[in-house]
């Protein structure tokens, strides 16, 4: 059942991908643009030098932390809105670690930002999950207010007593040490060894959420927390760790933004990605490996709109086909049902004329 199911899904995802472009098509041939070559350029955008694909890696890593954050909250039941704050906050204090211990050893900067940003996103997720828990306020709302406050707070910040004095009037804070930089792995790119710790994180949440009995619980808690409850799950703990743990890895992709990529912290640093990554797992209907592999195809999108620019198409291309996707994932479910209903009509139709024939 589960291999139909997951079937249905993957053929729904690919003719959702064809509509989508099909659609992108449509629009650059009424704009006058040539579909052939738009896709050209943006698969040559992706791929054409090391520096580009270095670029779709390091996006691609971020889409994928931001979607399996999500797809933890959700496995319990929990929508986690409030990644982006998470995100900024574990960026704008681990970026403050790294300018106090300026000179300092990596060895030590590193653990001590880790866990500056571990701390701050992941006790930025427990206040929504624990109004969740103990006093029902929903989630969603909380998580998005929250993600507002972080913003101005980290805006101050950059603005204020943290600010670069040689950056004028744009709000950043004072930049790293170069020795406390990530190493580059491709030179001219954002790609840095983030990611082989990114994929460590992506593995083990992979291998909780579907290789062991915490997985299957958050699993059951998610889907029926009134039986868990009654099975003697702790379910208010499950949420709330996971909440946590989520806000945690949010935090982290902040860290793995400055140290990696930008070198301080600023506006920049994300570009909505959270939001980026949650419509990933939304589409990958919050399974890890499809949120990871479904991160990979949109960093291809992204990166490879930039190559669209060269041959005049602008790079928000990427944006429509990306939104026509999620528009026609989120209607497949429904024109899915209503092509099994019709299919049962006419099955039973055949078999009442049948067994009308065979009783003359």
């Amino acid at each position: 059942m589960n291999w139909k199911r997951n079937g249905r899904y993957l053929l729904s995802l690919l003719i959702s991908v064809l509509l989508a472009f099909l659609v992108g098509a449509l629009i650059l041939g009424i704009t006058g643009h040539s579909p052939l070559k738009a896709y050209a350029a943006m698969i040559e955008g992706a791929f054409r030098n090391a520096r580009n694909r270095g670029d779709v890696l390091e996006y691609a890593m971020v889409l994928a932390l931001c979607g399996l954050a999500c797809d933890l909250g959700s496995r319990v039941g929990i929508f986690n809105v409030g990644g982006e704050g998470q995100l900024l906050l574990g960026a704008i204090m681990s970026c403050q670690v790294g300018v106090a211990l300026q000179g300092q050893s990596p060895w030590l900067v590193y653990p001590l930002a880790a866990l500056a940003a571990i701390l701050t996103g992941g006790i930025y997720a427990l206040i929504p999950g624990v109004l969740k828990v103990k006093v029902k306020v929903n989630e969603v709302i909380t998580t998005i207010m929250l993600n507002t406050i972080a913003a101005s707070v980290c805006q101050y910040l950059a603005k204020g007593p943290w600010k670069n004095a040689n950056k004028n009037m744009v709000a950043a804070t004072s930049g790293l040490d170069v020795r406390h930089w990530f190493g580059g792995l491709i030179p001219g790119s954002n790609l840095s060894t983030a990611i082989f710790a990114a994929a460590i994180i992506a593995f083990l949440i992979w291998y909780v959420m579907q290789k062991t009995t915490t997985g299957f619980e958050m699993k059951i808690t998610g889907q029926n927390p009134r039986f868990a409850r009654f099975s003697g799950m702790k379910v208010d703990r499950k949420i709330i760790v996971c909440m946590t743990i989520s806000g945690a890895i949010c935090g982290l992709v902040g860290m793995f933004r400055v140290y990696g990529a930008v070198h301080l912290f600023r506006a920049g640093v994300s570009k909505d990605y959270y939001f980026e990554g949650l419509m990933v797992a939304m589409i990958a209907r919050y399974q890890p490996l499809a949120t990871i592999l479904l991160s990979l195809f949109f960093a291809v999108l992204k990166i490879g709109a930039q190559g669209m620019e060269l041959v005049g198409v602008p790079n928000q291309m990427y944006l429509i086909i990306q939104t026509v996707i999620i528009f026609f994932m989120a209607a497949q479910a429904g024109f899915l049902d209503l092509l099994h209903a019709r299919l049962q009509k006419r099955r039973s139709r055949s078999k009442s004329g049948k067994g009308a024939a065979s009783h003359v």
